[in-house]
């Protein structure tokens, strides 16, 4: 599961830079954690019209096609009410990345329930939202990676995360920090193994897992007991 050995010498700035050249401190830890940093915090950025009224929070982007079945949907989304008309063949990753503004966290891998890039939480169970049809939401709760720091404040799992260099690409974090809070909410205090079992659905092509592990462990404070190798 362990990538490669840092090679500092391929990788360090030539030895002409002098201390005017931005890349000659540039490490590849300094690096990743800048990056995952900027993965982590891209789902942090505070809702549209968090404190205003629920129209004002979410803007249909697109206009639903003409003869085209429609139903008034009726929906939380982050902690905010939304009433707003779907086409009934609308999946729910489609609504929030492409026809509503403001939750495009939400990532689309494989399209066909396999990867877990999609993964939202409904009334506070994992969900693969690229397999889940819009209109399914009626009088449901939707939590986005988007909810997980609704002021633009990142959850303690969220720092965990950058911490423990667990994005590396960062397509698949969205969806693994969906499932892990499921599991911490309902077991605040899990082993290795709690936390391998709820991420079974969530695939990182990177092959981080150890590290992703690590941080939820962190996350919840049992490190020290659970272990992840």
């Amino acid at each position: 599961m362990d990538g490669p050995q840092d090679s500092s010498e391929a990788r360090r700035a030539p030895s002409a830079a002098t201390s005017d050249d931005p890349c000659a401190d540039l490490s590849r830890r300094g690096f990743i954690q800048g990056g995952a940093a900027a993965l982590v915090a891209a789902g942090a950025t505070p809702l549209p019209g968090a404190v205003g009224p629920a129209s004002d929070v979410m803007r249909e982007a697109t206009q639903v096609a003409q003869g085209v079945p429609t139903t008034l949907l009726r929906f939380t989304l982050n902690g905010v009410p939304q009433n707003l008309t779907v086409e009934d063949r609308w999946t729910l990753a489609e609504l929030l990345r492409d026809r509503l503004e403001g939750v495009s966290g939400t990532k689309v891998g494989c399209e066909r329930g396999e990867c877990g890039a999609c993964t939202v939480l409904v009334d506070g169970a994992p969900v693969y939202s690229c397999s889940t049809l819009a209109v399914w939401m009626e009088g449901r709760s939707v939590l986005t990676v988007e909810g997980l720091a609704p002021r633009g404040e990142l959850s303690p799992l969220q720092r965990a995360f950058i911490e423990h260099n667990a994005p590396q690409c960062g397509y698949c974090t969205s969806g693994q920090l969906m499932s892990a809070t499921a599991l911490l909410e309902r077991n605040p205090s899990p082993t290795a193994d709690d936390v391998r079992r709820a991420l079974v659905g969530n695939l990182c092509r990177c092959a981080n897992y150890n590290a992703i592990v690590e941080a939820v462990l962190a996350a919840a404070g049992t490190a020290a007991t659970g272990g992840a190798e």
